[in-house]
């Protein structure tokens, strides 16, 4: 279907892939991973064809197309949702528009004149040809088809029939997937997909790709979510690309076998060739030795070298023991909260305690970024109390944290200016360990990416020691080793924690309670706990979210 041979491509200075070969072939489902920089954008846009490769050959099959879903969305303004959905699903969206437009002309009464007859045959003649094509490649289902993706992205029912110009970036990128997915396209290429996503979206999504007929090419940096979609991994490194058949969980087992195995090959070629020189630089004046050392040192000439694998250095970081809380650490009692003539929250109730871990559950709506604020006191309730506890140091992060950044500093001095007491070497320490290394440290704020944002304000929240962290998607935009690092330090972690989050393995590491809201029959939000991790939540429940069984 898709065949790359012998591609090469280099952007400015840096090399991105120098003969690299790769074969995507119908129904496939392809994980692409790599570092930060390492190409996979640009792979992307080298098998759309925004791009051309500077050697080599990109071969696409007659009559496939390519749905293609980024991070950065186009301008959507003048259209229902539904509308926006269905006008970029590709041909058949343009069909259904255009059937749309003739029966408006058909319905002018002015048609209804003698004298329009021409005009009205025609409208009718191109009404029949749009009809016939739009009814062979399933135009009627098309209606249907987008309502049934539009919730399964998480969009209600008068969210659909709304302005899509008054989305919020977020949402807007949601509609932007759900055209792709209605276009049912022989490939699909994802780019880091659940990004925007919760967690009930992302489920959805990954038995939708799970399914779909079309070939699949994506980078996600959610790794149950590859293990659950892909059958195949392609790795981008030092520009080659290397396939591996699996899913990401096997990958990772077998390219850690992989690299054990070459460094045992580095180190006994490493000791050979000692062992070959020493004897060399002993009997090179030997004359009686010459022929022997003639014959070693063409044999040295001769051996391919084995190359150390490449790893990418993860950097731990101590963090410094938060002081110890009361043993109360916030309570809500009858907590009401109200937007307009929408209920938030009424009569909730929850009490968390020192050293528990509680994640929140539920749909979109159901107020768990609200409940957050309550708590943080970022909003009042509008009935009943929210009480913090004794001792706290507050360790808040939202994606509004991000906008707290100065755009005008670099990395470094952001935090030297947060933390003007500590070392130089200390803060880049931590820097290191959220991936900001070497002159990384010296970018301006103003330059940096979502992911890179979003690690510099985890960062700088985590120097400060808090005892009490309330995290509302904190692994948004980061990719899986950054996770990963995060997960295994806050394990450690001698706090308390408050979070929301849609990651599934930062859900299985760190939750010791499960707070989960629901909606009742009449609307109101029920909230259920679960006093255990998510894992026996999932147990208990049979859904890995609330509303979505395994």
């Amino acid at each position: 279907m898709i065949s790359l041979s012998n591609i090469s491509k280099q952007h400015g200075r840096q090399i991105l892939f120098v003969d690299a070969l790769m074969q995507l072939n119908p129904g496939e489902k392809v994980g692409l991973v790599g570092p930060n920089g390492a190409g996979k954008t640009t792979l992307f846009r080298l098998i759309a064809g925004e791009e051309q490769p500077d050697d080599g050959s990109v071969s696409i099959a007659r009559h496939t197309t390519i749905g293609y879903f980024r991070q950065d969305t186009e301008a959507m303004a003048g259209r229902t949702v539904l509308d926006e959905a269905i006008a970029g699903s590709g041909r058949l969206g343009d069909l259904h528009h255009e059937l749309k437009e003739l029966e408006q002309k058909l319905a002018d009464p002015k048609l209804a004149d003698p004298e329009a007859a021409d005009e009205m045959e025609k409208i009718l003649g191109r009404y029949g040809v749009v009809q016939d094509e739009y009814q062979h490649a399933g135009g009627y289902d098309l209606e249907s088809r987008a309502h049934e993706v539009l919730a399964g992205l998480g969009f209600e029912a008068d969210q659909v029939e709304g302005d899509v110009g008054a989305l919020s970036g977020g949402w807007k990128t949601r509609v932007a997937m759900a055209k792709v997915l209605l276009m049912q396209p022989s490939i699909l290429l994802m780019d880091e997909p659940t990004n925007h996503l919760d967690i009930e979206s992302i489920l959805w999504l990954q038995d939708f790709l799970s399914n779909t007929a079309s070939a699949l090419l994506i980078t996600c940096h959610d790794r149950d979510f590859m293990n659950k979609v892909v059958d195949r991994i392609v790795e981008i490194d030092g520009g080659v690309l290397t396939s591996w058949t699996g899913n990401y969980d096997f990958y990772a087992e077998q390219r850690e076998l992989q690299s054990a195995q070459r460094e045992a090959a580095y180190a006994r070629q490493q000791a050979m060739l000692a062992k070959e020189k020493r004897f060399i630089e002993r009997f090179a004046t030997h004359a009686a030795k010459a022929a022997q050392v003639q014959s070693r040192v063409k044999k040295l000439d001769k051996i391919d070298t084995v190359e150390l694998p490449r790893r990418r250095e993860v950097v731990k970081f101590s963090f410094d023991s938060p002081s110890r809380s009361g043993d109360d650490v916030v309570e809500l009692k009858g907590a009401r909260k109200v937007y307009g003539t929408k209920v938030i929250h009424s009569g909730l109730d929850l009490a968390v305690r020192r050293g528990e871990r509680w994640c929140v559950m539920g749909r979109n709506g159901a107020g768990k970024s609200t409940l957050l604020k309550l708590v943080v006191g970022e909003i009042d309730a509008d009935a009943g109390s929210v009480r913090l506890g004794a001792n706290l140091k507050l360790g808040y992060f939202s994606q509004q944290s991000l906008d707290l950044l100065d755009p005008k500093l670099s990395v470094l001095e952001q935090m030297q200016s947060d933390y003007p007491e500590e070392s130089q070497g200390r803060l880049r320490n931590l820097l290191g360990a959220f991936h900001f290394s070497g002159s990384d440290v010296d970018k301006l704020i103003q330059v940096l990416s979502g992911g890179e944002r979003t690690r510099l304000v985890l960062a700088r929240m985590l120097m400060g020691a808090p005892n009490f962290l309330v995290l509302d998607e904190p692994t948004n935009h980061l990719d899986l080793e950054t996770k990963e690092m995060l997960v295994e330090s806050l394990s450690n972690f001698s706090g308390t924690m408050l979070f929301v989050s849609h990651d599934r393995p930062f859900l299985k590491g760190l939750s010791s309670h499960v707070l989960e809201l629901e909606f009742g029959e009449d609307g109101e939000r029920r909230p259920h706990i679960y006093p255990g991790t998510y894992p026996e939540y999932v147990s208990t429940t049979g859904q890995e979210a609330p509303g979505v069984h395994r």
